[in-house]
């Protein structure tokens, strides 16, 4: 009854099911490990984060530039505070708001990005307090470029002057005269009337959607372990009943000719005679 599995259209078959299944475990487990990565590296940069905060303030110049392993640094930077832009569409616990961004140019002539806090609603720069004067020191987390587009960052055009969607150098250097470094820093207490905005997490740390892809990757190709399993207990099925009924005469000649050919069922040859 079982005889055809040995020809070549089941050898076919067979060979197909023993490469498909270890290569879709493979797959799978090889997704569920960038998943495991991704959980692990964002569980050590919300610890690093809490460790860096205690960590003593360094010079920017040694921080830069900015990587995985700088990002969240706490560092220092001394100069007077120039432009100021608002950051709309940034939420503070839920809460819709915008932050208060503030150039400081340092002595090197080159201007630092920093975020002095965060308010509630919509930008308002009349309700935004006034910079400090003359020259400040600040402390705060240094902050790799943002990506309009990317990890919540709004990629709005057309914002009114003095708004900016993003905390990025290409973007500032076109609404300022001046050389931009291209990190910004966010202040550990928030000035006057604002609150903090905490520092994030470096890109590709988070578990952002890329990481829950990983995980639906994962499930599509062990899913697709058990589709192949069973299509071929179905198709196994099919040329059984095929070959029980061609033993008990229930099948036609042309089925067993077809089952013989390449396994395929063929329907019942008509073999009712016309009426003369």
């Amino acid at each position: 009854m079982y005889r055809f599995l040995l020809t070549p259209r089941w050898w076919g078959i067979n060979v197909f099911l023993l490469l498909s299944i270890p290569f879709c475990i493979f797959m799978g487990s090889w997704q569920l490990g960038r998943f495991e990565d991704r959980v692990d590296s964002h569980r050590d940069a919300e610890e690093r984060a809490v460790t860096d905060q205690r960590e003593e303030a360094r010079p920017l110049d040694a921080l830069l530039p900015v990587t995985k392993a700088t990002s969240g640094k706490q560092t220092t930077a001394r100069g007077r505070y120039d432009t100021q832009l608002l950051v709309p569409d940034r939420q503070l616990d839920g809460e819709d708001g915008y932050y208060v961004l503030t150039l400081l140019r340092t002595d090197t002539g080159n201007a630092l990005p920093v975020v002095r806090g965060w308010l509630p609603g919509t930008p308002d720069p009349s309700e935004v307090p006034a910079a400090p004067t003359g020259e400040v020191t600040v402390t705060g987390a240094l902050q790799a470029s943002e990506t309009p587009g990317s990890n919540g960052v709004s990629a709005r055009s057309g914002l009114p002057e003095g708004q900016t969607a993003a905390i990025s150098t290409a973007s500032l250097v076109n609404l300022v005269p001046y050389d931009v470094y291209d990190a910004w820093l966010t202040l550990n207490r928030g000035d006057p009337g604002m609150r903090a905005v905490p520092a994030s997490a470096p890109g590709g740390t988070g578990l952002d959607l890329k990481a829950f892809q990983n995980l639906g990757y994962t499930a599509e190709w062990f899913a697709f372990v058990g589709f192949v399993i069973f299509m071929w207990f179905r198709l196994l099925r099919r040329e059984v009943e095929l070959a029980r009924d061609a033993e008990l005469g229930l099948a036609a000649e042309g089925d067993e000719a077809g089952k013989a050919g390449d396994g395929l069922p063929r329907q019942p040859a008509d073999v009712s005679s016309p009426v003369q």
